[in-house]
Order: structure tokens, then C-alpha cells, then sequence
């Protein structure tokens, strides 16, 4: 396939989003579908940068970090200028950090991704990433804090701030919400993207709701914890906070920075990992932390273990069933289950950053399968552009198009010029 595409177009072709994205220290998704800076967007915007530009990548990490709130919580978007095309905007969110913001978090990869930047350019970036180090550890402190069950697994209070929407891991979850109150709104996305393409209008109800909860106790860790009916132990945020700890305190250590009591954090974090185990589906899944009820759910999050440096017995045989069942691996759904949809969200598409964050966790524990995920989706891209996700059956773009964190990917990782 090298001598039919050119891959050097392509790399050029990447660097041109990250800079139509660029909005002067920091991105955007895309234009139009999300015109605000994202959390874990930015850290795979940052890797993205640093194969060319490392000053520019730790400008995205800098900025992302302006916007944490005094306790810690790095905020899911920051609202650095007011964009009527999104919705729900600063105006409803009404977060309390030193930027408008929204008041939840996102899955925790800067700190994996800092490691990566640091390792890439050493003398470059020590400077940095000395003052951003502390301000990663509370943030993780936060989440031990606030977003851990009783066994130690990571939850999330909110189906957006696991960055995976709609999987259908929620649907128990948010069926036990009425959402009173929520009123008539008018959603944005979809005059973006094909509806099908995006959550249905019984989710999005839901999603306001729960935002409109937050407001109401301004935001009050303490109390949300109390009354939100939404908490959910997700193997997303628990198997990459489990890494990204881990890449915190390497970096803690090369900076010789105070890396007392990680150890033990990690040890707690592979007790909650452990607790995400699905005996009866053979699986690590979610589960609903109110009812005490697993979503059944095998999807690519459950895939994320051998990133944490968990090898559990089983899974690779998911792996290749799943990738088994498509051409363009790794669905976020399983096919097998009826709740799939190739093009709906997170209720079936592959992503590039999931297959990113399975594959480098393969290779990591010397598994060979995490090489064809990486070729499977450098022909995705390859052949249908930097889609926001793709149809896991014919590699069909969806969602949004010219997507920061695809172009990201493709640059540290699927293309073959990858610099490291």
C-alpha cells in the first residue's frame, strides 16, 4: 500500500489541521461542531505538535491547565471565547473556574502524553513541564478524591465526561433519569452532522439534566456526590488514570519532584481496575455504582487494560473477535450485540485515539495484535480522510471532518514517517 498512497501528503495534510484548528495556543476539535477547547483533545493536539513544534504542543498543555479549578478538576471545556454554534455554552454550564468552563472533567491522558512530549525532547521541555507537574498531580488527586466507589474504580458523574457520550454502557444509567425541568433547547450538533451520526434527543435530555443538577449546587463536589443519580465506575477513566498516574510519577521522578504516596495510588487504582471485572461476561465492564448493576457492555474501553499494564486472561480473545467481526477495528461496540450501530457515536464506530490508546498498550505488554490496529487505521485514514471517527465495516467517514486529535494520531503514530 506505501507505493500507492503518499503518506508525505498525508503527514503535510495533518500539520494543516492542527494549524486550521489552531485558535493561538490552544485548538478546536473542528470548526463549526466543537469550537472550544477540549481536555483530552488538547493532550492528543499536544502529541500531534510535538512531532514538529514542541514549544507549540506545551503551549497547548499550558493553556489547557489555565483553566483548573482550585480544587483541582481540570475542566471537560474551556470556553476561551463565546461561539453561538455549540450548545450548552458557558451561559448554562455557569462553571466557577478562572475561565468559563463547563463543570466536569474528561478522561486524564495529558499526563501520558506530557511523558511522551518530555521523552521526545528532553532539554526542550524539562523547563515546561516542571510547573505543569504539580498542577497534573492535583488533578489526579481530585479524581481520587471525588471520582473514586468504595473499591477504588474511577467513576464518571456525567456520560460527557467519559468523552464516550452515548456508549451504550450509560443506557441503564440514564434510564432511571426523568428529566424534569429541562424545558426546550435547541441542539447544535446536529445542524453540524447527519443526526444518525449523534446522540439521540432522549440522551441529550439527560446530558442537560445532569448539567442543570451541577449548576444548582454550584458545582459542589460534596454534594453532587450525595444526590446525582449518575455514577458510573468506567473501565475509561479507571485503566487511563491507572497509566497516566503511572507516566506522572516517571516524570515526578526525572524532575525530582515529590512522588511520595503514588505508589500506594497506584496500588489503589489496580484494586478499582480489578473491581471492573464482569465475571459473567468474561470482560472488564461498567458498572452502575447506584445499583450496584453491570452494563454488560464489551466495547473498546474494556480494551484499555493493557495500557494500565493489565494483562487479564481473555481478553486478547475479545479483542480479535470484536476486530474479527469488521475491517477497520476497534469498534467502540461490540457487533455481536444488538445495541451495535456502525455510525452512531460511541455506539459502534472505531476511533483513531481509542485505537491509539489500545494498540500502544499492546505493544507495550509485547502483543502483536496492537500493530494491525495500527495499520488498519492508517488505512482508514488513508483512504477516507481525518474523520472525527470512521464505520468500523467500510471505513465510511462520520462526524466531524479535518479532526484535531485523527490529525494528531496520524502524526505520532499511524503514519510511517511517525517521528517517535
Amino acid at each position: 500500500m506505501r507505493d500507492m498512497v503518499d503518506y508525505e501528503a498525508l503527514d503535510a495534510e495533518a500539520r494543516r489541521i492542527l494549524e486550521l484548528n489552531d485558535r493561538g495556543g490552544y485548538t478546536v476539535p473542528t470548526d463549526g461542531l466543537y469550537p472550544y477547547q477540549w481536555n483530552w483533545d488538547s493532550a492528543f493536539a499536544a502529541y500531534g505538535f510535538a512531532q514538529y513544534d514542541v514549544n507549540r504542543a506545551w503551549e497547548e498543555m499550558e493553556t489547557l491547565f489555565s483553566g483548573q479549578w482550585d480544587s483541582g478538576m481540570v475542566p471537560h471545556i474551556l470556553f476561551h471565547q463565546v461561539d453561538e454554534r455549540y450548545f450548552p455554552g458557558p451561559d448554562v454550564w455557569q462553571g466557577i473556574g478562572p475561565i468559563p468552563s463547563s463543570g466536569i472533567s474528561q478522561p486524564p491522558v495529558a499526563a501520558t502524553f506530557a511523558r511522551r512530549i518530555f521523552e521526545l525532547a528532553p532539554e526542550e521541555s524539562r523547563a515546561r513541564l516542571t510547573p505543569l507537574w504539580p498542577r497534573m498531580r492535583a488533578w489526579h488527586r481530585w479524581f481520587l478524591d471525588w471520582r473514586t466507589d468504595d473499591a477504588g474504580a474511577i467513576c464518571v458523574t456525567h456520560p460527557w465526561e467519559a468523552g464516550r457520550d452515548n456508549t451504550p454502557e450509560w443506557d441503564g444509567p440514564l434510564k432511571r433519569i426523568e428529566p424534569f425541568g429541562v424545558g426546550e433547547y435547541t441542539r447544535r450538533d446536529t445542524s453540524h452532522v447527519d443526526p444518525a451520526m449523534r446522540p439521540t434527543k432522549f440522551d441529550y435530555d439527560r446530558y442537560i439534566w445532569l448539567v442543570n443538577q451541577g449548576v444548582s449546587v454550584n458545582w459542589d463536589d460534596a454534594e453532587l456526590k450525595q444526590i446525582n443519580p449518575f455514577r458510573v465506575a468506567d473501565p475509561t477513566m479507571t485503566f487511563l488514570l491507572l497509566r497516566a498516574h503511572r507516566d506522572l510519577m516517571a516524570l515526578g521522578t526525572a524532575l525530582g519532584q515529590d512522588v511520595s504516596g503514588m505508589e500506594a495510588e497506584i496500588a489503589a487504582l489496580e484494586a478499582g481496575a480489578a473491581s471492573l471485572w464482569n465475571e459473567r461476561l468474561g470482560c472488564y465492564d461498567a458498572r452502575d455504582v447506584v445499583t450496584g448493576e453491570w452494563a454488560g457492555c464489551v466495547s473498546s474501553a474494556s480494551f484499555l487494560c493493557w495500557g494500565a499494564g493489565i494483562d487479564q486472561p481473555g481478553m486478547i480473545e475479545h479483542l480479535r473477535r470484536v476486530n474479527g467481526a469488521v475491517r477497520y477495528g476497534v469498534p467502540s461496540h461490540d457487533p455481536e450485540s444488538p445495541r451495535f450501530e456502525p455510525k452512531r457515536y460511541w455506539r459502534g464506530p472505531s476511533w483513531a485515539i481509542m485505537n491509539y490508546l489500545i494498540a500502544t498498550g499492546l505493544d507495550a505488554m509485547g502483543k502483536p495484535e496492537g500493530e494491525a490496529i495500527r495499520v488498519n487505521t492508517r488505512e482508514a485514514i488513508a483512504g477516507r480522510g481525518f474523520a472525527e471517527y470512521f464505520d468500523p465495516h467500510t471505513g465510511d467517514p462520520a462526524g466531524g471532518g479535518t479532526f484535531t486529535w485523527t490529525a494528531a494520531v496520524w502524526l505520532g503514530w499511524a503514519s510511517p514517517n511517525v517521528k517517535g
